[in-house]
């Protein structure tokens, strides 16, 4: 034990020296504040304490001890233990019992586990001693740290890594590319353990870096990104200054040479020749040409134009900006019989220049283009629109003008002419097919179509090609529409209308045009100009007043006045109309607002107005109407087409409503119970109408073939549906036919007509009558001894 006195503050430091492996020295050792106490002593006097103390250092603890027995750490002592065993020492905080372990007896430290820096630098701990016996504190608890020594475990990490940079092509040497870091988790404050330094593994000798910043830099002038635009670069770092045993890591950076406008276009070929036809529209590309750049992006853009040629005005040029192509593109029609070929000198230069490469060349390339013109056949070619005049009044067949075509090849073939219809399609006009003169083919009407806008075709030999001219005819006027008043006029009159009143003004339209426009003369005809009611006066302006000539008018005397009035244009000739404005008595109001017109006031009761007398009178009429149709609807279904008043109607009918057509009616119900084909009667009488006169049957009629049951009623009626099927003259629409079949279990058994017919039996049957009505018919027939039998269907 070393007792240090220093000013009044005394220290008892255990030490472990290894200066092997640590290097400490004593004055290296930092002083806990927690181990300095006070004490009243002084230098060369006897000690005397006032109070006891701890007496003890920080601690330090190396890491990533990989020995077998706990690492001892250090010793804690207080003066109040005099080595009787009397104080046991107990320790608390981070790691205590977990890591680190105290003997209680002796206060020795040691760490049980492996520590690491990096993970925690240092723990504080709490200390106290204990009397053994009464487990009482004899010292105040106190505060002490345990400190972890670094070694150089760790490597240096680029925790941004792997790097991707760029620099222009052709940088001079030492053109910062990128700036590379890398971190070391050893304790920078002690020793070299984080100290790194950087050098190039790959990548020379294209590219350096700094040791101590790691900016990567170029080493090379005149890198070309044409030659090769990517390095893959390899950057160690390496702590303990890079000395002997330190430990290093690396990373990539790939470094990419961006371009810059360092090479001029050039063309591949010095020329070039293409064929363009000469029925090539005008805007359309004739061609492509292209010149080629090793630069990328904005610094291969070119542009592109005609400097010398005879073409200049007939073609341009213009850069495709996807393909940096450029672009031919036609501007005037050609004419092989004109001009067969055109030379063009084209240049492609660079939009964008770089003035630092200027001294190698001009950024720019010439080529010559020639373009020959091909012939073909072309249609034919009208002059340019031809405007003609005809008046409305020319009779058919006159002639109006001519049209002209030319066909433009050397061939001259010789050409035929017609109207496109669908430009004349009431066929107004004709033309002569080898003059092109046009004339009319019926009478025009101005007012109907002014101006007809026809199209000529010109046709040469072969039918395809066919060329489209324009004519357009002018249909100049004449007067041949008469003046009508201009709207259809509703003139009001009061009742307290005075003489000499204005009661309407009017205006006429006239259809024609005049180019001196239109001058209306307005006057009353001849028959009504010495009228007692109204007279007219013109107002030399195309309009005329009306007024009335007395007062005094009475609806109830006169609703309603026409007057005739005649209108003259001033055409040549002149034309007339006469228009009669009707003339309407009112009762009005102080301010001469009509309130009741006519008659139909008088009609109005109880206050009702024209419009509610209009509703009742329509709900009437539609009552009427619906009553109408019900009545005739039931009428309908009501009545057979087969009339017979003493008919029994207590059959069984099928009514069906399909429309007639013959056996197809069939598929309405099913036929299948009535048809028998063994059965085959020829008659022709009308099955579906009353007969005037029944007939009589005086000839035993053909015997029936009899089956069980119905069978006999299905063979009348198969018979009765064949002969109505084959008779021209039945109606082509379903006929209601009634057959009585009395069916079987009759208490009177069978009377049926068929059966009398078959035997001469001289049976009586008057006794009939007394079965009821439902036999009287049958009694009426058979009842009477010198009546005929009668069969009636």
């Amino acid at each position: 034990m070393i007792k240090i006195l220093l000013r009044k503050y005394v220290i008892t430091i255990y030490l472990m020296l290894d200066m092997g492996c640590c290097g400490m020295t004593l004055n290296s050792i930092p002083l806990h504040p927690a181990s300095l106490r006070p004490l009243r002593t002084s230098v060369g006097a006897s000690l005397q304490r006032h109070k006891r103390n701890w007496v003890w250092n920080q601690f330090f603890v190396l890491e990533e001890y990989t020995g077998d027995d706990p690492l001892y750490v250090g010793k804690l002592h207080s003066d109040v233990d005099k080595g009787e065993g009397k104080v046991k020492y107990v320790l608390n905080g981070e790691g205590a019992s977990s890591i680190f372990t105290i003997d209680e007896n002796t206060g020795d430290i040691h760490a049980t586990k492996r520590l690491d820096r990096e993970e925690q630098p240092y723990y504080t701990l709490r200390a106290q001693a204990r009397d053994r016996a009464t487990n009482l504190p004899v010292e105040p608890e106190s505060e002490f740290v345990i400190k972890v020594q670094d070694i150089n475990d760790n490597e240096p990490k680029f925790l941004d890594g792997p790097y991707n940079a760029q620099v222009p092509e052709m940088s001079p040497v030492g053109t910062s590319v990128v700036e590379v870091k890398a971190t070391d988790a050893d304790d920078p404050t002690y020793g070299n353990s984080a100290r790194v330094v950087y050098s190039i593994l790959e990548g020379q000798p294209y590219f350096s870096v700094e040791p101590k910043t790691g900016i990567v830099r170029t080493a090379l002038p005149n890198m070309d990104r044409e030659a090769r635009d990517q390095y893959l670069l390899v950057i160690q770092a390496k702590d303990m200054v890079g000395q002997m045993g330190g430990l290093s890591g690396t990373t990539s950076v790939t470094v990419t040479l961006t371009d810059v406008n360092d090479n001029p276009p050039r063309f591949s070929r010095k020329s070039y020749q293409f064929a363009v036809p000469e029925s090539l529209p005008v805007a359309s590309v004739v061609a492509k040409i292209k010149a080629l750049d090793s630069d990328i992006g904005p610094n291969a853009e070119m542009d592109y134009r005609i400097i010398e040629g005879d073409g200049l005005g007939v073609f341009r040029v213009v850069p495709d900006k996807d393909t940096q192509e450029g672009v031919i593109i036609l501007q005037k029609n050609l004419d092989f019989e004109k001009k067969s070929s055109y030379t063009l000198k084209i240049e492609a230069s660079n939009r964008n220049i770089d003035p630092r490469f200027l001294s190698q060349g001009p950024f720019s390339d010439t080529a010559m283009v020639r373009l020959t013109v091909e012939n073909v056949d072309e249609p034919p070619i009208f002059s340019p629109l031809s405007k003609m005049v005809v008046s409305e009044a020319a009779k058919v067949g006159t002639i109006i003008g001519t049209v002209s075509a030319l066909d433009p090849d050397s061939t001259n073939s010789p050409i035929r002419y017609s109207i496109d219809r669908n430009t004349d399609l009431e066929r107004f006009f004709n033309i002569e097919s080898t003059t092109g003169v046009i004339s009319t083919a019926k009478p025009l009407d101005r007012e109907a179509n002014a101006v007809h806008n026809i199209t000529i075709l010109a046709i040469e030999m072969d039918p395809s090609q066919v060329g489209k001219g324009a004519a357009l005819i002018t249909v100049m006027d004449i007067n041949d529409n008469a003046p009508v008043f201009a709207i259809e006029y509703e003139t009001i009159l009061c009742e307290s209308a005075g003489p000499g009143q204005v009661i309407e003004t009017i205006s006429a339209v006239d259809k024609d045009e005049p180019p001196s426009g239109h001058r209306f003369v307005f006057s009353l005809t001849a028959e009504t100009a010495g009228n007692m009611n109204f007279t007219l006066r013109d107002n030399k302006d195309n309009t005329a007043s009306i007024l009335t000539k007395r007062g005094g008018f009475q609806r109830r005397e006169q609703a309603m006045y026409r007057l005739p009035v005649l209108i003259v244009d001033s055409g040549t000739p002149a034309l007339s109309s006469t228009n009669t404005l009707s003339i309407r008595v009112c009762d009005c109001d102080l301010d001469g607002t009509p309130q009741s017109c006519g008659t139909e006031a008088f009609m109005l009761s109880a206050g009702l107005s024209t419009g509610a007398l209009i509703a009742i009178l329509a709900c009437i009429i539609i009552l009427l109407v619906l009553v109408l149709l019900i009545v005739t609807m039931r009428r309908r279904k009501k009545e057979p087409l087969i009339l017979d008043e003493d008919r029994d109607v207590r059959e069984n009918i099928v009514r069906y409503d399909d429309e007639g057509g013959g056996e197809e009616d069939t598929e309405a119900f099913d036929m299948v119970a009535l048809r028998n084909l063994n059965a085959v009667r020829d008659s022709k009488a009308r099955r579906d109408v009353t007969p005037e006169v029944p007939t009589l049957y005086c000839s035993r009629p053909p015997p029936y073939k009899i089956t069980p049951d119905n069978g006999i009623f299905r063979e009348f009626i198969w018979d009765r549906l064949k002969d109505a099927d084959v008779d021209p003259s039945a109606p082509p629409y379903d006929s209601l036919q009634t057959y009585a079949f009395e069916g079987s279990g009759s208490v009177a058994e069978s009377l049926s007509s068929l059966d009398s017919l078959s035997t001469d039996s001289e049976q009586n049957y008057d006794y009939l009558s007394d079965w009821g009505p439902r036999f009287r018919k049958l009694a009426d027939l058979y009842g009477h001894s010198d009546s005929s039998n009668i069969f009636s269907s």
